[in-house]
């Protein structure tokens, strides 16, 4: 870009007012990349922001509108208050709110990134927070699947209507670009598509191929912060589940209920079974797949022997891997080698410049 057109753009700098519902690992990961990214955004994307608003279960609702000092919050084994910097306007405050709505207006927030646990049955309390935002006024980004599978229209169609964005990037394969790429591909029909979905079970799989137990596997995974210390959404195949129902619901315009979705988890496999498959050339993978009929939409999770030279048998640990199959492109695949935190913040940083932008 030439210097010229970079004055033009600094010159056109607007300042978002952005929020943090939940403040694990991603959203504390996320306000460091923004942080690092702060120059590249006000260059070339014409964006600035301050943080005026972080909630959580430890630290309440935290709201100043002239900005939070995010400091003590962002490292590993962060305080769970909030530490005053030495300009009391720059504090972490205790704000007066005791819900969401409250505290949005009181953080006077333009985005709220919404990054609290999965509810695979209801979506809730993720639904409540998004719609907050957007009927007061805010873009709402998330990282939650919940809301995609069990409110999509409704907070879709409640976007539009304020004028506002509700992205969602960071929900499938971290913050690879899923969604937004068919946002790039008008009148594309999506027939359907296969692939790997969930890190975690991707591991217990190769690491039981190894010899490892099933127990031990896990642990393994728990040890390198892949797993939960509740495994179970993984191990029974609801979090791909979710990932394949939010994929159908948004990019096939089908809502389709999770319970549609036939699930199976790899609880049953055996060290042995797995060792014997990968010998003969026919691994087990945990396999995500949906395809348009007469009727809808079929869809499956469960674990499968895949060829040993097909792409998804390639794919090991943390990485990802889905297949596209659309009326124009036969096959069009994406691959995520290993993936870590600054993957799923970059989502939600990429959604951010696209709901502002």
């Amino acid at each position: 870009m030439k210097p010229s057109a970079l004055r033009s753009r600094s010159s056109q700098i607007r300042t978002y007012n952005l929020c943090f519902l939940g403040f694990g690992n991603v959203n504390r990961t996320l306000v460091r990349l923004l942080e690092d990214r702060a120059e590249e955004l006000r260059t070339r994307h014409g964006i600035a922001y301050r943080i005026t608003g972080i909630a959580s279960r430890s630290l309440g609702w935290i709201a100043n509108p002239q900005g939070v000092n995010v400091n003590d919050l962002c490292g590993a084994g962060a305080p769970a208050r909030a530490k005053p910097a030495a300009n009391p306007l720059q504090g972490a405050s205790q704000s007066a709110a005791t819900n969401v709505r409250e505290w949005l207006t009181a953080a006077q927030a333009d985005v709220l990134f919404e990054a609290t646990s999965l509810n695979v049955r209801t979506g809730e309390p993720a639904v409540t927070h998004i719609r907050a935002a957007l009927e007061h006024g805010a873009h709402a980004i998330t990282a939650n699947k919940g809301p995609i599978v069990r409110a999509y229209r409704g907070l879709r169609d409640l976007a539009a209507k304020q004028g506002k964005r509700f992205l969602f990037e960071s929900t499938v394969m971290d913050g690879v670009p899923i969604f937004s790429l068919f946002d790039q591909l008008p009148t594309i029909h999506l027939q359907g598509f296969h692939g790997i979905l969930n890190s975690t079970t991707n591991v217990i799989l190769s690491e039981m191929e190894q010899g490892l137990t099933f127990d031990e596997a896990l642990k393994k995974a728990q040890a390198l912060g892949i797993a939960e210390t509740d495994a179970t959404h993984d191990i029974d195949g609801w979090d791909a589940a979710v990932k394949t129902a939010a994929l159908i619901t948004v990019l096939m315009d089908f809502p389709v209920r999770l319970e549609d979705i036939e699930r199976d988890g790899i609880r049953d496999l055996t060290p042995q079974a797995l060792r014997n498959a990968r010998r003969d050339g026919w691994p087990f993978k945990l396999v995500c797949r949906a395809r348009r009929t007469a009727a809808g939409v079929e869809a499956s999770v469960k674990p499968e022997k895949v060829l040993a030279t097909s792409p998804m048998a390639k794919i090991a640990g943390t990485s990802s891997y889905i297949y596209f199959e659309t009326d124009i492109f036969p096959g069009l695949a994406i691959t995520e080698e290993s993936p870590g935190l600054y993957a799923t913040a970059y989502g939600l940083l990429a959604d951010f410049v696209r709901a502002v932008g």
